[in-house]
């Protein structure tokens, strides 16, 4: 089956909001074996969205409208699809009902104008929204399927989920089961060299990388009539990865690396410090993003300064005299010190030069010294990355987690 998503709002095309219904879509759809092929955009024009419309229905079975159910009077997409499917609106009451609660509830009163959003396709099936006042709906008619669902994300996801998900694995037939594997440490095209002949089969399960900002994708989709099915088809690939690559997988459940690093010093009680100078306190933003992480994160230093880095961690003057503050010697410093002032199991300490300027001939943009202390023992990274200032600290901070990670593999 082909479906197109048809996003409803001015403010989408003048960029006010990010379309993430799409991608939530799309990402839905694909995994349940529904084929996307195109997504359209239309303001809120009664005649463009008519003819949106009209070109969707003649390419796809199933066209998703997100979008345009408010109350207001540009709110046109319910009054178009049900024109064009030859639907006429009625008042549906248990949705009236369900939309005057919604008031009572916030203790508001109820504008005249919201009675639109109860007006539904006669024939129609309508989608309860618990979320909001926009019921959505469903319409089969002469072979071909339209969705109507409302554009806030936290209305929409829910009644996708809930309602129309059920409805389309009863069409589909079939269920896509995709398991993410997350590497680190293996560019793109290395990757797919290393597994060209799973790649290449193109076979149930079928095998994809996909580059990120710092690492790689692996996607393996299994097409099965359960997830039971699905577990049992992917196993064996998922091993055959595992025995060519797995030193440089990090998550066999799609967690960021971060996350991954956080959860493990969580569950081994662990604790770290870091000192930071380039990446400016985004390594730790990034631990303290997940929850729990106080157990074992208690505290971080950003050293900008040379005198910070003797002040806070005592880099001693001789050491940033003759080799710089951005240098392997200073990095191992500032890991020293920072584990020994925090009394932290794990200590790290990050220097480089993050650009767009202040790089040399002998130190250019983009060198960074990552250094980490595992109790006596203080290992450093020399990194020569490229792209703008956030992507050379972002992706300083990811080459951190990953060497905490593998410590942490190992004890």
């Amino acid at each position: 089956m082909k479906a197109e998503l048809l996003s409803v709002g001015t403010e989408l095309l003048l960029g006010e909001i990010l379309n993430t219904d799409a991608k939530f879509l799309a990402e839905e759809l694909s995994m349940l074996g529904i084929s996307v092929y195109y997504q359209t955009v239309v303001g809120d024009n009664k005649k463009r969205l008519t003819d949106a419309l009209e070109l969707a229905l003649s390419r796809a079975d199933i066209v998703i409208a997100s979008g345009g159910l408010g109350p207001t009077p540009d709110d046109l997409t319910k009054e178009v699809i049900a024109e064009a499917m030859g639907e006429t609106l009625v008042l549906h009451e248990e949705s009236m009902r369900a939309i005057e609660a919604y008031y009572q509830r916030v203790n508001r009163e109820m504008p005249e104008s919201n009675k639109k959003q109860a007006m539904l396709p006669e024939h129609g099936i309508v989608l309860a929204n618990p979320n909001g006042t926009a019921p959505g709906c469903i319409i089969e008619k002469n072979g071909k399927t339209v969705i109507m669902l409302p554009g806030p994300p936290r209305e929409l996801e829910p009644m996708f989920i809930d309602s129309v998900r059920p409805y389309l694995l009863q069409k589909s037939g079939k269920l896509l089961l995709s398991k993410n594997l997350r590497l680190f440490g293996i560019g793109e095209s290395k990757l797919a060299e290393m597994l060209q002949d799973l790649i290449a089969k193109n076979e149930n399960p079928t095998v994809a990388p996909y580059a990120e900002t710092a690492g790689v994708r692996l996607r393996i989709t299994a097409s099965c009539r359960d997830a039971s099915e699905g577990e049992e088809l992917i196993r064996p690939v998922l091993e055959h990865i595992k025995s060519l690559v797995g030193a440089y997988i990090y998550s066999e459940e799609d967690k960021p690396l971060s996350q991954t690093v956080a959860e493990c010093l969580i569950a081994k009680n662990i604790t770290i410090a870091a000192a930071e100078s380039c990446t400016g306190g985004m390594f730790s933003k990034m631990i303290v993003d997940y929850p729990g992480t106080s157990a074992i994160f208690s505290e971080s230093v950003v050293t900008y300064s040379n005198e910070a880095k003797q002040k806070y961690l005592g880099v001693r003057e001789e050491t940033l005299a003759r080799f710089g503050a951005v240098s392997r010697e200073t990095a191992t410093e500032m890991a020293q010190g920072i584990r020994r002032a925090a009394g932290s199991d794990i200590g790290v300490g990050i220097t480089g030069i993050a650009g767009p300027d202040g790089g040399t001939a002998e130190k250019p943009v983009g060198l960074v010294y990552v250094g980490i202390c595992f109790g006596e023992k203080t290992d450093v990274l020399e990194l020569h990355l490229t792209g703008n200032r956030e992507k050379v600290r972002y992706t300083a901070c990811q080459n951190a987690f990953f060497r905490i990670y593998q410590h942490l593999c190992d004890c």
